[in-house]
């Protein structure tokens, strides 16, 4: 059917409904009001229904021309937004690919800072948990969980991963825990908050009761939460439902403000690290390097 419809009008259909009126949508798309009516009536007779209702001057859509007029705005934006980077005096639009924790936790504030001191440069922030999506070189930045290597990408560190237990100051007031005075044993016993490991190198509770120094000698009980995602686990924590780990330098605004105490003396460094990652092989533009310089004098760790 698509290929017996004049694409226009569809443009025509779209000013018309928004305006709700033929001699508006005419005038913004400078046509006569005419021409709009012929096309709006050409577009009918294709789909064999009405699209508008008509009452003298007065329009309202059919159900019909509703469900049509969702659909083509919905397409026309899609379309304005793809072609945005061709547009004369818009300049690069930046990609930068990072994974949920560090897009929530960390990478999203440092954003909206660089935005206002650069409001002229376009950002597109790539959330994935794909170590091939993240990786890709179709990205301008990236920022890998890495041990400081890869191939494809020069990395510069931004936090080192080091993790210990974490709840709220109400999870631990409601039970009177002093949080420094607890074991891994007292700790273990608690609500524990766990995650599912997308990565084989990530750490979850069982890896890190096995790495601190005095490991945990009894089985270690099922986690009372678990979570498919590190987010939701640092989320459950912040509601006060139990202890989840915390990476300590993706968490560092939860502690700051106190939303987050760290609990117990024990600490795991797993070894490997968030790393912001450039082109090996390509140089950055000057926008992309703008920001390069900005995340890396963002971190405060």
């Amino acid at each position: 059917m698509l290929e017996k419809i004049p694409l226009e009008a569809f443009r025509v259909f779209d000013a018309a409904a928004r305006a709700m009126n033929f001699s508006g949508a005419g005038r913004e798309l400078n046509i006569t009001q005419a021409a709009v009516s012929r096309r709006i009536k050409g577009l009918e007779d294709h789909l064999g229904a009405a699209l508008f209702t008509r009452r003298g001057r007065n329009l309202a859509l059919t159900p019909e021309g509703e469900r049509l007029f969702q659909r083509v705005r919905a397409t026309l934006e899609y379309l304005e937004e793809s072609l945005e980077p061709f547009r004369a005096g818009t300049g690069e639009i930046i990609s930068i690919a990072a994974s949920g924790s560090v897009s929530h936790l960390w990478l999203g504030q440092r954003l909206k800072d660089f935005g206002k001191e650069s409001p002229g440069i376009s950002v597109r922030l790539l959330t994935t948990d794909s170590p091939s999506e993240l990786a890709s070189e179709t990205n301008d930045l990236v920022i890998l969980y890495s041990t400081g290597e890869h191939p494809r990408w020069n990395l510069t560190l931004l936090m080192k991963e080091v993790l210990v237990p974490i709840a709220s100051p109400d999870y631990l007031a409601s039970r009177g825990l002093e949080p420094q005075a607890l074991t891994s044993a007292d700790i273990a016993g608690l609500d524990l908050i766990d995650y599912e490991r997308f990565n084989a190198h990530w750490i979850s509770f069982r890896q890190w009761f096995g790495r601190i120094g005095n490991p945990l000698r009894s089985k270690l009980p099922r986690p009372r939460l678990s979570f498919s995602t590190y987010i939701m686990a640092v989320e459950a924590a912040l509601r006060g439902e139990g202890i989840a780990l915390g990476s300590l330098g993706l968490i560092e605004e939860h502690l700051r403000s106190g939303a987050l105490i760290t609990i117990g003396n024990d600490r795991v460094e797993s070894g490997f690290g968030y790393y912001l990652g450039a082109p090996r092989f390509r140089a950055l533009s000057p926008e992309a390097s703008q920001l390069h310089r900005h995340l890396l004098g963002g971190y405060q760790g």
